[in-house]
């Protein structure tokens, strides 16, 4: 009898074992920027949220802003690559290279004509963009609001106001707009061009007016010029696709569920309204400069700007990559 004691709480104990639900899932989120950056409100909460919720508790987030899982924006995608984290933000301007065809949608003028970037974004991810995220899968993908200048000084109503100045840009594509207005680009992270425009390193930032408060440049610009076709800024979230795969059925559902173009759309309407107030409130500012150029001020910078689309269009190409028709697939409403 004393033997079937042990026996029967064994039994027990593996039967409760059998019945309680695995352990919940946790993945990691990995990003380079404060929690009072706007990706908090408009991405990272709403996955957060909607994962939990949709799987039932079964797979949650963890979130490492700030560069806790090492910093420096450039080597998000890499860490995503390495699992260092299974999911990161990053701008595909940081990897320029990597990502030709999927850089497209900052191209002046296609986000306009697109109607958004997002939608234009996942209106080709399949067929022409997937390749070009080697190691992951994209899980949100959209645009910031449109470029805009921003002077330490230097007040830019034409093209002929830039000639000479070094303008800090995010990439290639917008590196090859400031080049054609006939500043020199200077390309860094983000999070460098508050020093780099503080100390006189660059005259100027070439980026959506989001980042003017997301980044503080408020704090050492005077200037800013709003109306000319720049172009506009792609971002992504991304996840390691072997963490994706070694997920369960339900969880891979309740994760596809989360994610994908709504997500997407919370993104850069959280984006675009950020750049708005913001905006608006440096044009309530006695100390501040903000020049809103009209259309017909803007159609010198456009002119340029527009037929360096073309160019680039071309560019690609001729490196045997099908640009035009991921173009008219952004663009086809």
């Amino acid at each position: 009898m004393t033997l079937m004691k042990p026996i029967r709480a064994a039994l027990a104990l593996s039967a409760a074992l059998a019945a309680s639900p695995a352990l919940a899932e946790e993945l990691s989120f990995a990003h380079f920027v404060p929690p009072a950056h706007i990706i908090t409100q408009t991405i990272v909460e709403p996955i957060t949220k909607a994962v939990a919720e949709n799987s039932g508790g079964d797979l949650s987030i963890r979130v490492y802003p700030g560069g806790e899982l090492g910093p420096g924006p450039v080597e998000q995608y890499a860490r995503i690559v390495q699992g260092v984290a299974d999911m990161a933000w990053g701008l595909a301007g940081y990897n320029s290279s990597q990502f030709p065809l999927s850089m497209i949608v900052e191209l002046p003028g296609t986000v306009d004509a697109a109607g958004s970037g997002y939608e234009a974004m996942w209106r080709v991810y399949d067929q022409y963009l997937k390749g070009e995220f080697v190691g992951t899968r994209a899980i949100a993908l959209w645009t910031s609001e449109p470029n805009v200048l921003i002077m330490r000084d230097k007040e830019v109503r034409t093209p002929d106001d830039l000639k000479g100045l070094k303008i800090r840009v995010s990439g290639a594509f917008p590196g090859e707009v400031i080049s054609a207005l006939g500043a020199t680009p200077v390309q860094m992270p983000a999070n460098e061009m508050y020093n780099a425009l503080q100390t006189g390193l660059i005259d100027g930032i070439m980026t959506g007016g989001s980042a003017i408060h997301d980044f503080k440049i408020n704090e050492v610009a005077r200037t800013y010029t709003t109306g000319p076709s720049l172009g506009n800024i792609l971002f992504y979230v991304a996840m390691n696709e072997a963490r994706y795969q070694g997920l369960t059925d339900a969880q891979k559902a309740a994760l596809d569920k989360s994610v994908g173009i709504e997500l997407s759309k919370s993104g850069e309407t959280g984006w675009n309204q950020r750049a708005i107030e913001t905006l608006d409130k440096l044009r309530a500012d006695s100390s501040k400069v903000v020049i809103d150029l009209t259309a017909e001020q803007s159609a010198p910078f456009n002119a340029v700007t527009v037929a360096l689309t073309e160019k680039v269009l071309s560019d690609l190409e001729a490196k045997g990559l099908p640009a035009r028709a991921v173009h008219a697939a952004m663009i086809a409403k």
